[in-house]
């Protein structure tokens, strides 16, 4: 390792290791920093074996400072990091940090910018929930942006604009506009060629590998240092559709010695032969990359934040070159890290589940095993709770975990009051019954509501029991809602005893469904499909109402049937 290269290592090492000792206000750790160090310098990673060492003295040298010299060492060196690990710990009335130097803008204004390859999953959910939420807190704007500038690898689904606007919409949030990139297209070339006539860009027809190999090395292509007017030239061909996919590129020249090979001369404009699944943007085939037409975007619409996931910093340093060149101002930028949800056996990734459905392992988009927000619209959960759940997650650096069991605690807050109760009997057991019993069960529909009144739950000679709540011979239970038996001889005897057998804590309480007259019921959940019988009054609920199955879950009402009702299961 030269002299020149060491420099390099002790000054990011020293970065890397006062960001990770102010963050959690202890001392530095060599394992800790080692990966954001190297994924930050990528050409670091052939000195893989010498860099420990340089990394560890380093360290020991932070670690000798106290809190306060460590913290004015990391404003020197990167303020803008600190400034976001402290508004990270910022606590005040809201779950999201206040927006970096909101006050400094006449009006805040951000971007949600999916790519319509498909229907969101859960995750996509934080985006449109922390925009929304910050819109509402600074009365700000924020718009939908569909960036579907790529025909070919992250192929547009025609479906997918309407389903992801209906998805902000389940999510409680509607956009002041609406954006497809690939309406756009011209916009885009009219930038690029400004920026070529700023002498910003090159068109280069040199082989991938080939250009792979000088960036690495840090030396020009032959095609940089081309005149203006033969790039002008060239691009107007592209534009023109007089090449092959990967046979010309347009390049925004960069620093080719650049620390991060990343970032050197990338790529802004390439061919791709594949028409665009709209018609309206199907004769194009010169088509811009994402970081260059988000960027181009982001100006032009004045968004002046941006959130996006902390591996997306490169777009950032390339975006910042294009607008140096064009005397732009950046917007203000807030990496995150990844949202990981629990709960789910299927793949968190648009491409895997779109493959579960093609291949018939999963019904649709909707199928209670999906991990989609269409899944859990369909189970009955409301958007708020979604919404809510991601907002608390905050904006921090760090990759984060979901549980799903965060969502069903907001949406059962938000549909308990509100939900009656019925009895469902999973996988039921029938007894018969005897002793006279009176002929009709009246439970509430709801505990907390006598108002509402109460259900007819007519008792015929037998009843359904859970397999698990079949009394033991002689031992009393009590059927809500009817009363006390006791199972003698293979027969549930009525009693005819009070509830206060109930409240001495001698006879437990389950719940049942008459034997004949119940409703045959098949419940979709998230561990695959349930059957059952419910009360018959089931049978008469309007779709799309959610009621508690006491002691199973609250459940939405999806469909009728000629056989059967069909519910989805939405949580305990």
């Amino acid at each position: 390792m030269d002299d020149e290269l060491r420099e390099r290592v002790e000054r990011e090492a020293e970065k890397h290791a006062l960001l990770n000792a102010v963050k959690h206000e202890s001392d530095a750790d060599v394992g800790a920093i080692m990966g954001p160090l190297m994924g930050d310098n990528p050409d670091f990673r052939e000195h893989g074996d010498e860099i420990p060492g340089v990394v560890g003295g380093v360290v020991g040298r932070v670690n000798d400072l106290d809190y306060d010299a460590k913290r004015d060492r990391l404003e020197e060196l990167a303020p803008e990091e600190l400034a976001e690990i402290e508004a990270e710990d910022e606590e005040d009335e809201h779950d999201l940090p206040d927006l970096p130097n909101a006050d400094e803008y006449d009006e805040i204004r951000m971007r949600c910018a999916p790519n319509p390859n498909g229907p969101w999953h859960v995750g996509h959910a934080r985006m449109p929930a922390v925009i929304g939420t910050y819109k509402e807190r600074y009365d700000g704007w924020f718009c939908v942006r569909f960036d579907d500038t790529d025909p070919e690898t992250k192929r547009p689904d025609l479906d997918a604009y309407d389903q992801i606007l209906d998805a902000v919409d389940y999510l409680g949030f509607e956009p002041d506009a609406v954006y497809r990139a690939s309406d756009r297209v011209e916009t885009y070339y009219d930038h690029a060629r400004e920026l070529i006539e700023l002498g910003g860009a090159y068109t280069c027809s040199c082989p991938a590998e080939e250009f792979s190999e000088l960036k690495n090395a840090g030396e020009s292509c032959p095609h940089r240092d081309a005149d203006p007017e033969d790039v002008m030239a060239e691009f107007e061909r592209m534009v023109q559709g007089e090449y092959d996919s990967g046979e010309m590129v347009l390049r925004v020249k960069t620093d080719i010695e650049h620390k991060n090979p990343a970032l050197r001369d990338f790529v802004a404009f390439r061919m791709i032969d594949t028409p665009h699944p709209r018609e309206e943007a199907s004769e194009y085939r010169c088509w811009p990359m994402l970081d260059f037409q988000s960027g181009i975007d982001d100006h032009l619409i004045g968004i002046t934040h941006i959130i996006r996931g902390i591996d997306l910093q490169d777009s950032a340093k390339k975006q910042r070159f294009v607008y140096d060149y064009f005397d732009w101002e950046y917007p203000e930028v807030i990496h995150w890290g990844h949202v990981q949800v629990d709960a789910y056996d299927v793949p968190m990734s648009t491409s895997s589940i779109k493959e579960l459905i093609d291949d018939g392992e999963l019904d649709g988009w909707d199928d209670p095993r999906a991990p989609t927000l269409a899944s859990l619209e369909r189970r009955g959960i409301r958007g708020e709770a979604i919404t809510e759940a991601m907002v608390e997650l905050g904006t921090s650096t760090s990759n984060v975990d979901l549980a799903m069991s965060s969502i069903y605690a907001n949406n059962r807050e938000l549909i308990d009051d509100e939900s009656d109760r019925r009895f469902l009997v999973r996988d039921g057991t029938q007894v018969p019954l005897g002793g006279s019993p009176p002929a009709e069960a009246n439970p509430p529909l709801h505990p907390d509501h006598e108002d509402r009144g109460v259900r007819e739950i007519p008792v015929d000679d037998a009843v359904l029991l859970e397999s698990g709540d079949l009394p033991q011979r002689e031992e009393r239970v009590w059927l809500k809602g009817l009363g006390c038996f006791q199972y003698t001889r293979d027969v549930l005897q009525y009693t005819g005893e009070d509830i206060d057998v109930v409240r001495e804590g001698d006879v437990d309480v389950v719940h049942w469904v008459p034997a004949t007259e119940s409703v045959p019921v098949r419940m979709r959940t998230p561990d695959g499909d349930v059957t059952g019988r419910a009360e018959p009054g089931v049978a008469d609920l309007e779709g799309d109402e959610v009621v508690q199955f006491e002691r199973v879950g609250f459940a939405r009402i999806d469909r009728h049937d000629d056989e059967e009702t069909v519910v989805y299961y939405t949580h305990p």
